[in-house]
């Protein structure tokens, strides 16, 4: 698997301040980006929205326009899920990529930091997704790797998939085997299941007790 580094994109330069709001948006018009990075004398200064340049003078200068510029930035040494997490808060498809020195070294694009996604073990290995739910107060993530490994499985991933005001929903991925002990491991631990398995005994017995009092109820 390729490092996030590794899809640091180069191939479009910066806006300059010096240049026209007429050069943004002929960049806009020729790839399809939601902000372009802006620096003065190399240095990063903030990113131009493809909305604000449609609606700005043409002819003025980009620098004169530093008021209508979004901060937003990654470093070069974050992880990708903070990465995308900042594609996210932003609502953007670039993202500026800084070194530790503030220095502009180039940007992500989101469909690369998809793609890396898609290239992680939490996507390509074989193994089963379970959703789990507890109160924001008692749940914890150590605890979730402690059932499934001590239950007999392997943790492929796992990441935060909802939250309300009391209550936590987690989805992991984990492989295939010991499904049934797994999740039987949470309930013991008074997680709720979220997610339907076939391999669930605890669902089984309900549904033949079920059975079995519909058919006492009909005699």
């Amino acid at each position: 698997m390729h490092n996030l580094i590794d899809y640091i994109n180069f191939d479009i330069k910066p806006l300059k301040t010096t240049q026209t709001i007429a050069d943004a948006q002929d960049l806009f018009l020729e790839i399809s980006y939601s902000h372009f990075p802006v620096t003065e004398n190399n240095i990063y200064i903030g990113c131009i929205s493809n909305e604000d340049a449609s609606s700005i003078n043409e002819n003025s200068k980009v620098g004169e326009n530093k008021f209508n510029f979004e901060r937003f930035f990654v470093r070069d040494s974050m992880i990708w899920l903070d990465v995308l997490e900042e594609f996210g808060k932003n609502d953007c498809n670039i993202m500026p990529v800084l070194n530790e020195k503030n220095k502009y070294i180039g940007y992500y694009e989101l469909d690369d930091i998809i793609k890396f996604f898609q290239e992680s073990p939490f996507l390509k290995e074989e193994g089963g997704i379970i959703v789990v739910q507890k109160p924001k107060s008692d749940y914890s993530i150590g605890q979730i790797a402690q059932i499934v490994e001590g239950n007999g499985g392997k943790l492929l991933g796992l990441f935060i998939s909802n939250i309300s005001e009391n209550t936590v929903e987690v989805t992991l991925k984990i492989s295939q085997s010991y499904m049934n002990e797994i999740l039987q491991g949470f309930r013991r631990y008074e997680y709720v299941i979220i997610s339907e398995h076939q391999e669930d005994s605890y669902l089984e017995n309900l549904k033949e007790r079920s059975d079995y009092l519909d058919k006492y109820l009909n005699i």
